[in-house]
């Protein structure tokens, strides 16, 4: 939903259909659109039992076997926010090599140390350990009560001060967004708030985590193993709170080993993590540099 929020002239999965390209669009698990399962129903807590480990694992090579499968071709991805960690994470570990031509990652989030955004900053401290579905609904209640958030202004409470957004754009985002998580996967994402690192979910005891990866921390996901020759776009916005600049200059420094030839940066001052997908000049600023950008790897 989340792509299709701008005018079809002016989002970018229609734009990329009228330049030629097929184009699949994946739901992460727990959205409305992503709550059947072969055995668990969503009022059951194990339905719940995932964080955004699984989506690198799991999911996301799930989404590319079904593509290849149908087409035979290797897959053009484009991650924004969450995706982009998803799909950082997942290249680095090797999943999609062979099916994978190029990726353009939209204000991505891999560290979040500088994250600046309110509600994330309260989220983030929030989210310490595990918590049941009630405590996180009474945490959600209280969390406007915050200083410095504002729950009537959700987008910016969110995403930072974007430039470029339209009303009814805003309107039909938050009919649709926030949509349902579990809990694991915030706690998941508070950890990387709070760590500085990019690592897998931390359990909390080292008998846990010895269980569960063999070591008493989290194994990291080294995102410089992501293939050198990996065709790469990152765009990133100058007022984004969630994809704060520093943050963003921290994932770069992991591709400094990168093939130079193969990896395109754009820097955008005025733009926060919402204009990349609501943005009313998004089409003219981004998308069509997408666009180019997937042409030329052909």
């Amino acid at each position: 939903m989340t792509w299709l929020l701008n005018s079809p002239q002016q989002n970018l999965p229609m734009i990329l259909a009228d330049n030629g390209f097929d184009v699949w669009l994946a739901n992460t698990r727990g959205t409305r659109f992503c709550r059947h399962h072969v055995s668990l129903h969503p009022s059951q807590p194990e339905f719940w039992d995932w964080s955004w480990d699984e989506l690198v694992s799991y999911d996301l090579p799930a989404v590319f076997d079904f593509v290849f499968n149908h087409t035979a071709q290797k897959v053009h991805y484009i991650g924004h926010s969450l995706g982009t960690l998803i799909g950082l994470a997942s290249f680095s570990e090797g999943h999609q090599e062979d099916q994978l031509k190029s990726a353009a990652f939209l204000s991505p989030i891999a560290y979040l140390t500088h994250m600046k955004t309110a509600l994330g900053v309260v989220a983030a401290r929030a989210f310490v350990g595990e918590v049941d579905r009630q405590q996180a609904s009474i945490f959600l209640n209280a969390l406007c009560n915050y200083p410095g958030v504002d729950c009537y202004d959700l987008v910016t409470a969110i995403t930072g001060k974007n430039c470029c957004l339209n009303a009814s754009t805003v309107d039909l985002f938050l009919q649709n967004e926030p949509q349902s998580t579990a809990t694991k996967n915030m706690v998941h994402l508070a950890q990387t708030v709070r760590d500085g690192v990019i690592a897998k979910y931390n359990y909390g005891r080292p008998d846990y985590n010895l269980m569960h990866y063999g070591e008493a921390r989290p194994p990291i996901y080294n995102i410089s193993n992501i293939p050198k020759d990996l065709p790469i776009f990152i765009s990133y916005g100058g007022q984004d709170a969630l994809s704060d600049v520093e943050d963003v200059g921290q994932l770069l420094d992991n591709l400094k080993y990168h093939d130079v030839n193969k990896l395109s940066i754009q820097y955008i001052k005025d733009y926060a993590h919402a204009d990349f997908i609501m943005g009313v000049n998004a089409k003219d600023i981004v998308y069509n540099q997408v666009v180019s950008f997937f042409k030329n790897q052909q």
